[in-house]
């Protein structure tokens, strides 16, 4: 997974980008607060982000309340990294916008765990996302059947966008990706399929009444 790292300590920096890159990610190393925010904007940009507390330009409070203020990439999954590690202090940075809070000196493990608890969610978040862009084409799907359609008073076909004429059902299927299992309808079994039947069975009637003489 890509991960952004905004870190102004070039030892902690190396040191996390070291670590991450050995794990499998690929790694975006910025270097302050304004680094990091113009690299959160940028066409592409990671999923989840590990940013220091206390930076130049910005800080990761700032920072973080900053991606959440900003629909197009307020879904970024954030861990604020810091030396602050009260109660009050992690509450306060949990309450910018962060996802998730990582004390300095950092863990190895802890640090793994936590990115892997982001990675599920931004996963998760990716598959909700594309789930919801393919309710969105069926529904698109589905209105493409509103409004006036050009049907025949005769056969009943509907002329198409191209001027072809179809049956209702090859029409409704082309644009909603519908089946039909067909039946027949009670009105309809009465005006056209009994007398069929009825008729038949005289046929058959008299052929047996000939065969017979």
């Amino acid at each position: 997974m890509r991960i952004l790292i905004a870190e102004d300590s070039l030892v902690a920096r190396r040191l996390l980008e070291g670590t991450l890159r050995r794990w499998g990610h690929e790694v975006v190393a910025t270097a302050d607060g304004s680094e990091a925010w113009q690299a959160m904007q940028a066409s592409g940009a990671p999923p989840l982000a590990i940013v220091d507390w206390v930076m130049p330009g910005m800080e990761g409070p700032e920072l973080c309340r900053r991606v959440r203020q900003t629909p197009e990439i307020s879904s970024l999954y954030l861990i604020l990294l810091t030396a602050k590690g009260t109660p009050e202090e992690i509450v306060a940075g949990l309450a910018t916008g962060a996802d998730d809070y990582l004390v300095k000196p950092f863990n190895p493990e802890e640090l793994r765990a936590r990115v892997e608890a982001g990675r599920r969610i931004v996963e998760l978040q990716q598959s909700l996302a594309e789930r919801i862009h393919e309710l969105e084409e069926a529904l698109s799907q589905v209105r493409s059947l509103h409004g006036l359609l050009p049907i025949c008073a005769y056969c009943k076909k509907i002329r198409d966008d191209k001027n072809y004429w179809q049956e209702v059902e090859g029409y409704i299927a082309n644009h909603s990706g519908a089946q039909f299992s067909h039946a027949i309808c009670p009105s309809c079994y009465e005006t056209c399929v009994k007398p069929e039947l009825e008729q038949l069975k005289s046929e058959r009637d008299a052929k047996l009444t000939l065969c017979t003489l």
